[in-house]
């Protein structure tokens, strides 16, 4: 089968999604597949922001441990395929429909029961039958949408991880950071190990709670482990780490900002707790795995002259540590923003945390159907910029040369720079337009 009939096969299934609290579906179908999510281990990862970036970290480390790694991520910036790795690399086009090809008379003995699979819960299939026909060693998940319910938890996890957790998709996961911290905490497992990002007090109430009612073991950063100390360092940052069983010293990571940081803390915590002996990992073992780290789309440099970032940030929580980081990072005369944003998302509440570090913002669309109107953006960002600051493109490759052209009026002082951000779409939409390369 063709690799565009199948994603388009794919991608079909998730036209009339609505999120439904069940796991009957993939249960289902992980049961006529012979249960391959209890291959191996699993880390799994849940949380508001963060989850991708500290699943790569940890599939670095795990990788820099001579141990097959099968990674899930979502969701994608370029192609679908980029949801499943196996030692980094995504599935080929080939595999990808021979796994497809491979499952899918399993998917049609579940649909015929009238509780047709949907799009994340195929591709989660695929991720488990390829990661076991691989074989990997380990499994790094990163959940979709919320824990509990969400399709990645047919797992047992010897590993749990917990990113930070903010407000987003409260129509699905909850009004309050109680109600969705609840959810996310369905993730960790009876007698399993819980490592847990810094939280909000309400939200580290309800994890506790969680961890306590499992028997769970706890790890909490800023108490059993975190990041001891960090200094900007050309292209990224040195951070010293205290990890569950030793201290890291002379640790770069080449990426920006403090959240960045706690993401490598997280994901040191979760390969130590796996590797089940008293002894601290391999100092070097640490450098080189974290030195070697990328997280497209997540304030990537993908152009100098001016320089052009790209950044996924899609709720307020997330454009906060993106702008604290930039500030921290960079030095423009001129930052330029290129904004698309998804309409059911807090459109205003980011524009405001954007508008500091912004001289002007263009405002657009990027490909998603769900991608907020350009007039009514507009309208929105000029409550926020005013009129003068505002300007329109229908096209976000317009967008971007418009906003290469405002960033060029910059003196010689810090130079212009252009911020492309919104929505992980359209964080993909502009490495594909501009040809970043995909890491």
């Amino acid at each position: 089968m063709e690799y565009r009939v199948v994603e388009q096969a794919i991608l079909d299934r998730g036209v009339e999604w609505k999120f439904e609290p069940t796991l009957e579906r993939i249960s289902a179908l992980m049961d006529l597949l012979g249960a391959p999510q209890r291959a191996c281990p699993v880390i799994h990862i849940a949380g508001t922001n963060g989850k991708t970036s500290t699943a790569r970290m940890t599939e670095a480390l795990l990788r820099e441990r001579n141990l097959r790694v099968g990674r899930y991520t979502s969701p994608h910036l370029r192609t679908m395929r980029e949801r499943i790795c196996v030692d980094g690399v995504p599935l080929s086009e080939e595999r990808f429909s021979e796994v497809y090809a491979d499952i899918l008379p399993y998917v049609e003995m579940v649909d015929a029961k009238g509780i047709k699979i949907s799009f994340f819960e195929i591709l989660t299939a695929m991720a488990f039958a390829a990661f076991a026909d691989a074989p990997v060693d380990v499994v790094v998940l990163e959940t979709g949408l919320g824990g509990t319910y969400d399709a990645t938890n047919v797992v047992d996890a010897a590993v749990s991880v917990v990113t930070p957790i903010s407000l987003d998709h409260m129509e699905y996961l909850g009004s309050d950071i109680r109600s969705i911290a609840a959810e996310k905490a369905g993730i960790i497992k009876p007698g399993g190990i819980a490592v847990l990002a810094q939280q909000s007090l309400p939200a580290a109430e309800v994890l506790m709670r969680r961890v306590a009612e499992v028997e769970a073991t706890v790890a909490r950063e800023g108490l059993e482990f975190g990041v001891l100390h960090r200094e900007l360092a050309v292209g990224g940052q040195m951070l010293r780490l205290k990890g569950l069983k030793g201290v890291y010293e002379d640790v770069f990571l080449p990426l920006y900002g403090e959240h960045q940081a706690s993401n490598a803390a997280c994901a040191l915590a979760a390969v130590e707790t796996l590797a089940g002996t008293a002894e601290p990992l391999d100092e070097d073992l640490v450098r080189q795995a974290f030195a070697g780290v990328k997280s497209p789309g997540r304030l990537e440099v993908i152009r100098r002259g001016p320089t052009v970032m790209v950044d996924a940030a899609h709720n307020i929580a997330g454009m906060e540590a993106t702008v604290r980081a930039l500030t921290e990072s960079f030095t423009f005369d001129r930052l330029i923003g290129v904004v698309a944003m998804m309409a059911d998302k807090d459109v205003s509440g980011m524009l405001d945390a954007l508008e500091p570090v912004l001289h002007e913002i263009v405002v657009t669309r990027n490909s998603s159907p769900r991608s907020m109107d350009v007039a009514e953006l507009a309208e929105l960002a000029r409550n926020v910029f005013g009129d003068e600051r505002v300007h329109e493109a229908q096209r976000l490759d317009d967008a971007i040369d418009m906003a290469v052209g405002l960033a060029d009026r910059g003196d010689d002082i810090g130079g212009g720079g252009v911020l492309i951000t919104g929505s992980v779409v359209t964080s993909g939409d502009a490495r594909t337009l501009l040809r970043a390369a995909d890491a």
